[in-house]
């Protein structure tokens, strides 16, 4: 059983050593624990922090590339180099590293194959009363999207089974923490969560930079995924919106009409058949939607297949070995 434990990093030359050193160097039923880093771009010493630690492999992005993008990368250079779990954490130490043993037992029981760690949110002592507060609403709005009971989605540790990940695709340039949970909780995998602890503030969040943009990017993020996997249910939605105001107005047209008052209310009917044109119209794409949907279920099983193979057969030759490490070169 072989576990990597993976770090996104921007410009985490200060953190990053301190995040390394929290991290456990054994854990019972795990034969091999790796250690990998994403360099999302980073102008300072990060790397080479890395390097001097002693990381496995260093993914390299010439420049910022996102942390969705990152996690991406993260998982493919973890399943490519044989990871049978991969744990995400944060450059950081925001996270207990202890944890990570709690957070991988759901996969060694064979009970899940995709865990979130649960942090204490309402005693983090640096989450301001309205993060707070908003990190509880996006949770309950993603739990209601993805048919999920994860009490803390937005938090990014997480753990992996090779087969989970293998089948996990983040479309946004945001964030994954958020689509991941919808993408598995509409596709029937099996996610759980478990408690976890955190550690003091190291540095302010850099996923954000107001909360306004925050509620406003997460907001889409979930929209745009369960768009994805749920088109009809939402177009229909839309569109029983529009077509019941067209219907009241039509009705109310009518009720007038009959009453011989009719001539007074033609820009309700007007109204009326333009809503309920925008009904139909709503109902159609759902219905293209569906198809589409459809079609792309078959291709992430397609997809599935490839990455077997293709992560089952190795290629080596991507990797480019140094004493300590083993930089995986991005564009």
């Amino acid at each position: 059983m072989k576990l990597i434990i993976q770090i996104p990093c921007y410009n985490e030359a200060a953190t990053l050593e301190v995040a390394l050193n929290d991290l456990p160097k054994h854990i019972d039923g795990v034969d091999v624990i790796e250690y990998l880093i994403i360099n999302d771009g980073s102008t300072d010493d990060t790397v080479e922090v890395a390097k001097n630690w002693g990381v496995n492999y260093v993914v390299n992005f010439r420049n910022n590339k996102g942390l969705a993008r990152g996690f991406m990368a993260g998982l493919d250079a973890c399943l490519r180099n044989g990871a049978d779990i991969i744990v995400n954490t944060d450059a950081d130490n925001q996270y207990c590293g202890a944890d990570i043993e709690k957070l991988i037992q759901p996969i060694l029981r064979g009970e899940a194959g995709m865990v979130v760690g649960e942090r204490p949110i309402d005693e983090t002592e640096h989450f301001s009363p309205l993060k707070k507060q908003l990190q509880h609403l996006g949770s309950w709005v993603v739990r209601k999207a993805s048919k999920t009971d994860i009490p803390d989605a937005p938090s990014g540790f997480r753990a992996y089974s090779r087969h989970t990940a293998m089948r996990l695709n983040v479309i946004n340039e945001y964030t994954y923490t958020l689509e991941t949970i919808v993408q598995a909780g509409r596709q029937k995998m099996a996610v759980t969560s478990v408690p976890i602890r955190t550690n003091a503030e190291l540095r302010p969040s850099r996923l954000f930079s107001s909360m306004f943009g925050y509620v406003k990017k997460s907001m889409l993020t979930i929209g745009r995924a369960l768009m994805m996997y749920k088109p009809l249910y939402c177009f229909t939605c839309i569109a029983a919106v529009f077509g019941i105001a067209g219907l009241a107005l039509g009705v109310r047209f009518i009720v007038y009409l009959c009453m011989g008052a009719g001539d007074g209310h033609v820009q309700s009917l007007i109204l009326a058949s333009m809503l309920i044109i925008i009904a139909v119209l709503c109902g159609v794409i759902g219905l293209l939607g569906d198809v589409i949907s459809a079609n792309r279920k078959l291709l992430e099983e397609i997809q599935f297949e490839l990455r077997k193979m293709d992560y089952g057969s190795g290629h080596e030759e991507v990797l480019t070995k140094t004493k300590k490490s083993e930089d995986v070169k991005n564009d």
